[in-house]
Parts: structure tokens; C-alpha cells; sequence
């Protein structure tokens, strides 16, 4: 069996830092560089209290050394750092963090730098889980928009910005955009990413629920329990993204009046997700 790509990523850069170390010092510019990555490697393969451990450590040295307006200092504050919180749940201290970052980076890379884009994507989804629907929505559309005239259409994180914004359009109660923007992405992340792709299968899940607010219950069934099996047969049962498929498959059941389904199924969901939160601690 071939190794997860993320896996040897975390290899090689574990290894380059020790090189960076032993032949430039721990302080210098690329030492840092390197250690900013390895930051990255570990929230890439979910290991998100290393993730923030070394991303602290980081940015306190390159704050010192770099300044707080260096471009290595913003990347490492607004991608590594505040995703991290992020994926920790530590919402406020990603959305300081972020908001911190980006009115530095629009003013050293520009609102355009791919990096900018980064930041402002990473700080609309955090005001999105704070509940801070319209700022969300206000800074995704700046975001795709963006993302759209630099990037491109067909980038994938191009289609990532539209996938955010048929969640929030969905969760503002906007289900109509909702609805016409995701049915115009899934054919794009399809051809762009395949159609078993992690991101594709997620654009599939928040369509869903787009559907299911909407008030297209038996079709957002019909739907969600094709992606269960889907996502189940690729991903595996015990996936992320398949955990948030059912999610959604039972709030639909909920929404058709099935019960019985909804809650077997929310049950499972739960049990599940305290289990991924106790391995990702």
C-alpha cells in the first residue's frame, strides 16, 4: 500500500528543519520558513495540537527576528496559525488572529496576492462559525470575486470560495442563490478535482442542504443517501466529511418527518464525532 502523500510530506519536512538547524541556526530566515511548513504538515494530516504548538513557537520567532509584517510572518499568522485554531475549534483566537493578518497583508501583497485570498477565505469561514452570517457572506463574495478575475475560474481554490458561499447563502436563508450557485459548481469540482474527490463529495453535502432548506426534502433524501454510500465506499466510515454527509442525511429525515431514521442516525453522528474530536486533541 502506497503512503499518504500528507504522511511523507511530514516526513521531509521534519527531517529539513533538523538540516535547517544543524546548518543555519534556529533563527535564520529559512530555518523558520522550513519549521512554518512542518506547522502546516501536521494540520494537513489532522495533527492540530502540534500544528499550533509549533505555529506559536514560529510566529513568536519570526515576529522577532522578521518583524510582524514580513511575508513569511503573515503567512505563518493568517494560513498556518489561525486554520489551526480553526481546526481546534478556537474560533476567537483564529478570527484575532485573522484579522490581525489581513489588513497587513492587503497592505504588503495586495488584496489580490493569492496569499491575501488565503487569509480572507480562512476569516470568512471563522466568522461564519461564529455565527457572524453577513460578514461571512460580505467577505466570501469579495473573496470568490477575486478569486475568479486572479486564479481563474476552474482553480480549485476558486471553487472552494463558491463552495463556502453556498454554505452561507444556504444558512442566511438564502436558498434560492444557494441552490443556482451550487448547481453550477458541482459540474466544475467534478471535472476540475473527479467526482471522488473529499472537496467534491463535501460541495455535494452542503447542495444537500441547500435542498433540504429549501424545502426539497424527498429529493435532498434521495441525494444524501446516495452520498452516504458514496462517501462511505470511498472515504471510509469513519472520515470527516462522511460523518458531516450523515449529518445532513439525518437533518433531512428530520425535515421529511421520519423520526425514527433521524434519530438513529444523529445518534451515530454524535458518537462519532466525540470520537474524531478525542483523536484530533
Amino acid at each position: 500500500m502506497r503512503a499518504d502523500p500528507r504522511a511523507r510530506a511530514v516526513d521531509t519536512a521534519t527531517r529539513a528543519l533538523a538540516c535547517a538547524h544543524r546548518i543555519l541556526g534556529p533563527e535564520h530566515p529559512d530555518t523558520l520558513r522550513v519549521s512554518a511548513i512542518l506547522a502546516s504538515c501536521y494540520r494537513s494530516t489532522g495533527r492540530t495540537s502540534e500544528a499550533i504548538k509549533l505555529g506559536e513557537h514560529t510566529l513568536a520567532d519570526q515576529e522577532r527576528i522578521l518583524g510582524p509584517e514580513h511575508p513569511d510572518t503573515l503567512r505563518t499568522a493568517g494560513l498556518v496559525l489561525a486554520g489551526s485554531y480553526w481546526d481546534a475549534g478556537r474560533i476567537t483566537e483564529a478570527i484575532e488572529l485573522g484579522e490581525r493578518a489581513l489588513p497587513r497583508g492587503v497592505r504588503i501583497l495586495g488584496p489580490q496576492h493569492p496569499d491575501t485570498l488565503s487569509v480572507s477565505m480562512i476569516l470568512s469561514v471563522c466568522y461564519r462559525d461564529a455565527g457572524r452570517i453577513a460578514e461571512a457572506i460580505e467577505l466570501g463574495e469579495h473573496v470568490l470575486a477575486d478569486s475568479e478575475r486572479v486564479l481563474g475560474e476552474g482553480r480549485p481554490e476558486t471553487l472552494l470560495a463558491r463552495m463556502a458561499l453556498v454554505l452561507y447563502y444556504t444558512e442566511a436563508g438564502r436558498t434560492a442563490e444557494a441552490i443556482e450557485l451550487g448547481e453550477r459548481l458541482l459540474p466544475d469540482f467534478g471535472r476540475v478535482l473527479g467526482p471522488q474527490h473529499p472537496d467534491m463529495l463535501s460541495a455535494r453535502t452542503i447542495l444537500i442542504s441547500a435542498y433540504g432548506a429549501a424545502g426539497r426534502t424527498a429529493e435532498a433524501i434521495e441525494l444524501g443517501e446516495r452520498l452516504v454510500a458514496d462517501c462511505e465506499q470511498i472515504l471510509g466510515p469513519e472520515h470527516p466529511v462522511t460523518y458531516r454527509a450523515r449529518g445532513t442525511l439525518a437533518f433531512c429525515y428530520q425535515h421529511g418527518g421520519r423520526m425514527t431514521e433521524a434519530i438513529e442516525l444523529l445518534e451515530r453522528v454524535l458518537a462519532d464525532a466525540k470520537r474524531l474530536l478525542v483523536q484530533r486533541s
